[in-house]
C-alpha cells in the first residue's frame, strides 16, 4: 500500500474557474454531444465528431432501422413515428459512458493497446476480439449491464483505429474487416525499425507519412499508428499522435497523424477528420448489425431496453405469518400481467426472490408472464415464528438480477438479520438507480416471536428499511394484514410504462407542511401516495379551487385511505399548472406524486479530465462535498423544445432549494427525442439532495420532474484501477485507489460480491492522511465450473470511523474461459454455376460451399439473411454436381418444404429461405459438428445472398454469395472535408489559457 498527497478543493475551484473563463471567451456552437462537448470547446471545433456522437448516432440509427424493418415485416402500413423512450437512452448512456471512460480511467487512458496507439495493432485486435467475446457471452447469459460496458469499450477502440492509424491516408474508403473478423485479409504493421514519418514543422502536417504508407504509393499495404508521450517510447523516425497535448511531437519524426478533431491545434491531420469519423461510424454500425445477427433480434432489443416495460420485482418473506401478503402479491402480479396483455411492448422481466431464516433465494426470473404466475402459485407461507429474517440478502439478489431503474417491492413483517449487508445493498441501489418500496405488516409481530424469547423487539428495528426507501426514492408503508390487499395497489401504480415523478419529499411531524407540484400538458393519470397518518390534508388546484381530502368528496380528486397509506387520484380533466398540498400530522409524512409521461430526464455528475483527450468523466459513487462539478443531463421525449428553457434545482429532503444550476445545451439541436444539457455546480451541497428539473413543455407550460433518489456528498472516493475479467479455476485481483479529500482519519473498507467468489470481505481498517490516497486490492477465486458469461457484481464500500463520510464503487466482472474460441466458422466456395442471360427470369445460378468450424466449438446454426433463393444443407458430401443435378432436377425451380424441414429420404438434411429462423445443427452429430456441405440456388433476378453461420461459442460468419465469383464488400466513399482552420487570435488565447493552468 502506498500513500500520496492529493489536490485541495480550493485548487480544483481555481482550475475550474480559469478554464471556464477561457471557455466563455472561446465558446462557439458545436456539433458534438456531451460529455465530449468539453472536448469540442477546448479544440475550438465547429464540426467535431466525438466518440459519444458516433456511438449515439450509430445505436439510434441501427435501432430505428431494425424497428422499421420489423414493423414492415409485421404488415404495418404508414409512416408511424417510432419513439425511443427514456429506458432506451438510459441503456445508450451506459454504452457511451463506458466508451468515454476509456480516455479517463487510469487502467486504460495511457495504455496504447486500448487506443490503437504506438503500432500495437496486433495486440489491439486481440483486445477487440476479447471485448466481442465478452459481449456475446454476457448477452447470452442475459447480463446486459456488463455487455453494455464491454460494448462501449469495443466501440472506443475500433473508432480510435480510424483516427489514430494511416488507414485513411492509405486511400481506404471502406472499413478494415480484419479488426473483428480474423479470417479476413490482414495488412502488415510496420516493424519497430521501419521509419514511417518524416519531420513536419507546422501545425497542419501534410505528406509527413512516408510514401509507402499513403495512397501516393499505389497498393500501399503497410499500417502504422501514432506514438504518444507515454510508454512505449517512440523510436526515431516513427509517427507521433501529435497535437499540443502530446509532447512526443517534438521528437523525430516531428509532427503527428491523429484525426481526432478538425482543429489544427490538436490534430495534425485535422483535414481528414470527417473521413476518419465516417469510417468509424460505418464500423460502429457494422458491429451493431453483426451483434444483432449473432445474439438474435430479441436479445439485441433487450440490450438497449427497446420496447421493454418495467420489470416486476418481488422480494417475498415466506414465513408462516405471510399468507395474506403472498396472496396480495399474487393478486397484483396477475392484475399487472392482464393489463400488459394487449401491449405492443415486450412483457418485461418478472422476478421473485423468497427469503426467511436462515435461507434466501433462489431467484426465479422469467420473461414469460404465464410461467411467472405458475411459479407464484406454488409460493406458500410455511415455518418461521421468530425475528429477524434474511431480508437484505434477498434484496441484494434482486438488485443484481433486475435491470437498472427497477421498482423493487419487499413484503415482510420481520426486521433484517443480515444488517451487515446494508452498505452493499445501499451501494447497489444507488448505482442501479432502483427504487425499493417496503410493504410492512406489523400486527403479526408478537406471533412471529418464539414464545421462549425474552428479548423485547426494538422500536426502530425497521430503520434500515426506512433509510433504504428514502435514499432510493421508494416508500416504506406500515400497514396491516387486513389492508395489505388494498395497499398493494402501489405496485401497479409504480410499474406502469413511462412513469415519472413530480414530487417526492418528507415532512417533519407537528407542522402544517406545504408542498407544490406542477402538471404539464404531457402528464396523465396523476396519483399521490402519502404514507403516515394525517390530521388534515387540503389540495388546491392552479385555479385556486380547494378540496379538504379527509372530510369531503370533491371534483378535484378522489381519496382512498388504508392503514399506512393514502392514495389520491386527480380527477380528469386535470388542469395544467401548479398544484398545492397542505398536510398536518403528528408523524413523519412522505409525499410522492407520479404520473404517466414520455418526458423524463437522466443525469450524472462529472469532473474535468485534461490528458491527451480532454473531456468530462463521470463521477463514480457519490460526488465530493463542497467541490465543483458538472451536472450532465438529458431530457427525453420532449417535442418542440424551447431555447434555453431548462434549469435545475438541487433540493433537500423536505423540498427546500439548496442550489440553482443553469443549464446549457451541449448539442446544437435535439436528437430524436433526446435533448442534452450541461450545468456547472460551483459547490456540491454537503447535505442529502435530489435533482429537480424545471423547464417548458411543447405548449409553453411549466414542466417539472424530480429524481427520487437522495444523493449524499462525501470527502472520500473509491477509484477502480484494474477490473479484469474472471477466468474459471483462477484467482483474479481487482485493484482500486481510495482518496481522502478530508482530514486525516481512520477508514473501514468492506467488499462484497453476489456469488461468493471473494477470498476476504472485511471490514479492513486503515489510515489515510489529510488529502492522501491509498492503493489496495481484493482477490476473487472463480470456481472451475463457473458459467461462461456469468457476471459477478463486486461492491466496495468505505466508511470513515470518526465522521459520516462514506462512498462506494460497483463493478461488473464477467466470467470468460481461458481458451475461449474467438474464431468464427468459415465458408469456402467449391463450385459456381452461373450463366445468366439478359432475361433473368429464364435461368438460375447455383453455388456450392463447404461450411466448417475447425477450432473448438463446432457448428451451431445457419440462417439465410438475404436472397430470394433456397439453401440446401447436407450432412454428408453430396454426389457430384452432374449426378446431383440428374437426381434432383427440382433444384432449378426449388420448392421450399417448410422451415427447417428435414428430408431423410433424400441426401439433404434441411432447406432454408430468407425469413426462416436459425436452423440448429448443433445436435446433428455427437460432440462437435465440424463440417457441412451447402448449395444455394436462386433465380438470376436475385444475384446476391447472405448466409449467417454460428459456432457454439457464439462467433458468427457472414458468408456473401453472388452470381459472380467475387466476394462482396460494402465500399463507403467519403467526401473530402474542409481544412478546419482556426482563427489565429482565438488559438493564441487558448494557448495562453493552457499556460496559465499548470494542471492542464
Amino acid at each position: 500500500m502506498s500513500q500520496d498527497s492529493g489536490t485541495s478543493n480550493r485548487n480544483q475551484r481555481q482550475k475550474f474557474w480559469s478554464i471556464l473563463t477561457c471557455l466563455l471567451v472561446l465558446a462557439s456552437p458545436c456539433k458534438g454531444f456531451f460529455p465530449d462537448f468539453w472536448t469540442n470547446f477546448l479544440t475550438l471545433s465547429l464540426n467535431s465528431y466525438t466518440h459519444q456522437y458516433i456511438t449515439e448516432q450509430a445505436i439510434r440509427n441501427i435501432t430505428l432501422e431494425i424497428l422499421r424493418e420489423t414493423t414492415k415485416q409485421n404488415g404495418a402500413h404508414g409512416e408511424k413515428e417510432i419513439r425511443l423512450d427514456c429506458a432506451f437512452w438510459r441503456a445508450v448512456r451506459d454504452v457511451v459512458i463506458s466508451n468515454s471512460e476509456m480516455d479517463s480511467k487510469r487502467a486504460t487512458k495511457f495504455d496504447p493497446v486500448y487506443h490503437f496507439d504506438s503500432e500495437q495493432v496486433d495486440s489491439s485486435i486481440t483486445m477487440l476480439q476479447e471485448f466481442w467475446n465478452r459481449i456475446v457471452l454476457s448477452i447470452q447469459a442475459e447480463q446486459y449491464d456488463s455487455a453494455r460496458h464491454a460494448l462501449g469499450q469495443l466501440f472506443h477502440s475500433i473508432q480510435d483505429f480510424y483516427s489514430h492509424s494511416n488507414w485513411v491516408e492509405m486511400g481506404k474508403r471502406s472499413v478494415y474487416l480484419h479488426l473483428l473478423q480474423p479470417d479476413e485479409p490482414a495488412f502488415p504493421v510496420a516493424n519497430e525499425d521501419t521509419p514511417t514519418c518524416q519531420d513536419c514543422f507546422t501545425a497542419t502536417c501534410r505528406n509527413n507519412l512516408l510514401p509507402a504508407l499513403t495512397n501516393t504509393q499505389r497498393n500501399a499495404t503497410l499500417l502504422t499508428t501514432g506514438y504518444t508521450s507515454g510508454f512505449p517510447l517512440k523510436p526515431k523516425g516513427k509517427c507521433s499522435h501529435g497535437g499540443i497535448l502530446d509532447s512526443s511531437r517534438h521528437q523525430s519524426a516531428k509532427g503527428g497523424i491523429n484525426k481526432d478533431t478538425p482543429s489544427l491545434l490538436f490534430s495534425p491531420h485535422h483535414y481528414l477528420h470527417v473521413e476518419a469519423a465516417t469510417l468509424a461510424s460505418e464500423a460502429t454500425m457494422m458491429v451493431l448489425r453483426d451483434l444483432k445477427d449473432t445474439v438474435g433480434l430479441k436479445a439485441f432489443l433487450k440490450l438497449f431496453s427497446v420496447k421493454q416495460v418495467p420489470a416486476l420485482v418481488f422480494v417475498m418473506d415466506t414465513t408462516g405469518s405471510m399468507f395474506e401478503e403472498i396472496t396480495a402479491a399474487k393478486l397484483r402480479a396477475h392484475s399487472i400481467i392482464q393489463s400488459r396483455a394487449d401491449s405492443t411492448k415486450q412483457p418485461g422481466k418478472f422476478l421473485l426472490v423468497p427469503f426467511h431464516d436462515p435461507k434466501f433465494g433462489p431467484v426465479f426470473e422469467s420473461d414469460d408472464p404465464n410461467q411467472f404466475m405458475e411459479h407464484m402459485e406454488t409460493l406458500v407461507a410455511l415455518g418461521g415464528g421468530d425475528e429477524p429474517e434474511m431480508c437484505l440478502s434477498a434484496i441484494q439478489l434482486a438488485l443484481t438480477h433486475s435491470p437498472p431503474n427497477s421498482e423493487i417491492f419487499v413484503f415482510t413483517d420481520a426486521s433484517p438479520k443480515d444488517s451487515y449487508l446494508f452498505d452493499a445493498v445501499k451501494a447497489l441501489t444507488l448505482e442501479k438507480r432502483s427504487k425499493i418500496t417496503f410493504l410492512l405488516t406489523q400486527d403479526q409481530r408478537r406471533r412471529r416471536r418464539k414464545r421462549s424469547s425474552k428479548i423485547p423487539l426494538s422500536p426502530d428495528r425497521f430503520s434500515l428499511y426506512s433509510t433504504l426507501s428514502v435514499l432510493s426514492g421508494g416508500m416504506a408503508v406500515f400497514t396491516t394484514n387486513s389492508d395489505i390487499h388494498s395497499v398493494s395497489t402501489i405496485v401497479e401504480d409504480n410499474t406502469a410504462v413511462d412513469k415519472v415523478t413530480l414530487l417526492h419529499v418528507r415532512s417533519d411531524p407537528e407542522l402544517m407542511s406545504v408542498h407544490s407540484f406542477r402538471v404539464d400538458s404531457s402528464v396523465e393519470n396523476i396519483i399521490l401516495h402519502i404514507t403516515g397518518t394525517m390530521a388534515e390534508c387540503i389540495l388546491t388546484s392552479p385555479a385556486d379551487q380547494s378540496q379538504s381530502l379527509l372530510s369531503e368528496n370533491g371534483h378535484l380528486a378522489e381519496l382512498e385511505h388504508f392503514q399506512g397509506l393514502y392514495r389520491i387520484k386527480l380527477l380528469p380533466p386535470v388542469q395544467a399548472g401548479q398544484w398545492n398540498l397542505k398536510a398536518k400530522s403528528k408523524d413523519h409524512l412522505t409525499f410522492k406524486v407520479i404520473g404517466d409521461s414520455s418526458v423524463d430526464f437522466l443525469y450524472y455528475f462529472a469532473t474535468v479530465t485534461n490528458d491527451t483527450h480532454p473531456g468530462l468523466a463521470r463521477v463514480e459513487g457519490s460526488p465530493l462535498a463542497g467541490a465543483p462539478a458538472f451536472l450532465v443531463l438529458a431530457v427525453t421525449g420532449r417535442a418542440s423544445p424551447q431555447e434555453d428553457s431548462f434549469h435545475v434545482t438541487l433540493i433537500g429532503a423536505e423540498g427546500e432549494s439548496l442550489k440553482q444550476v443553469k443549464l446549457n445545451r451541449s448539442s446544437s439541436s435535439p436528437t430524436h427525442g433526446l435533448e442534452e444539457l450541461v450545468g456547472y455546480v460551483d459547490s456540491v451541497p454537503a447535505v442529502p439532495f435530489s435533482v429537480r428539473l424545471t423547464g417548458l413543455d411543447s405548449t409553453g407550460n411549466k414542466l417539472e420532474r424530480v429524481s427520487t433518489e437522495k444523493l449524499q456528498s462525501t470527502h472520500v472516493q473509491i477509484e477502480m484501477v484494474l477490473t479484469p475479467h474472471l477466468i474459471p479455476g483462477h484467482r483474479t485481483v481487482v485493484e482500486f485507489d481510495i482518496h481522502n479529500h478530508g482530514p486525516a482519519q481512520l477508514f473501514n473498507l468492506t467488499a462484497d460480491d453476489d456469488c461468493g467468489y471473494l477470498l476476504m470481505r472485511g471490514p479492513h481498517r486503515f489510515f489515510i492522511k489529510d488529502q492522501g490516497s491509498l492503493r489496495d486490492q481484493v482477490s476473487l477465486l472463480t470456481p472451475a465450473a463457473a458459467q461462461a458469461g456469468a457476471t459477478v457484481t463486486l461492491t466496495l464500500t468505505v466508511h470513515a470511523l470518526d465522521s459520516l463520510d462514506s462512498n462506494y464503487a460497483v463493478t461488473f466482472l464477467t466470467v470468460v474461459p481461458l481458451n475461449a474460441d474467438r474464431f468464427p466458422p468459415s465458408c469456402s466456395v467449391t463450385r459456381l454455376q452461373s450463366d445468366c442471360p439478359a432475361d433473368c427470369s429464364k435461368s438460375s445460378w447455383r453455388v456450392s460451399l463447404v461450411v466448417s468450424d475447425d477450432v473448438q466449438s463446432g457448428l451451431a446454426a445457419l440462417q439465410m439473411q438475404k436472397g430470394d433463393g433456397v439453401l440446401t444443407i447436407f450432412h454428408n458430401p453430396p454426389s457430384t454436381e452432374e449426378s446431383f443435378r440428374e437426381n434432383h432436377p427440382d433444384l432449378d425451380h426449388q420448392h421450399h418444404p417448410g422451415k427447417g424441414h428435414h428430408q431423410h429420404h433424400h441426401h439433404y438434411r434441411a432447406r432454408l429461405q430468407r425469413g426462416d429462423p436459425p436452423l440448429n445443427v448443433s445436435e446433428w452429430e455427437e460432440g462437435s459438428l465440424k463440417l457441412l456441405w451447402v448449395m444455394y440456388t436462386s433465380s438470376c433476378c436475385s444475384t446476391q445472398a447472405e448466409l449467417l453461420v454460428w459456432d457454439k461459442a457464439g462467433n458468427m460468419k457472414r458468408c456473401v454469395l453472388t452470381s459472380g465469383q467475387k466476394s462482396v464488400q460494402s465500399e463507403t466513399t467519403t467526401e473530402t472535408s474542409g481544412t478546419g482552420r482556426t482563427k489565429p487570435a482565438v488559438a493564441l488565447l487558448l494557448l495562453m489559457c493552457l499556460q496559465l493552468d499548470p494542471l492542464m
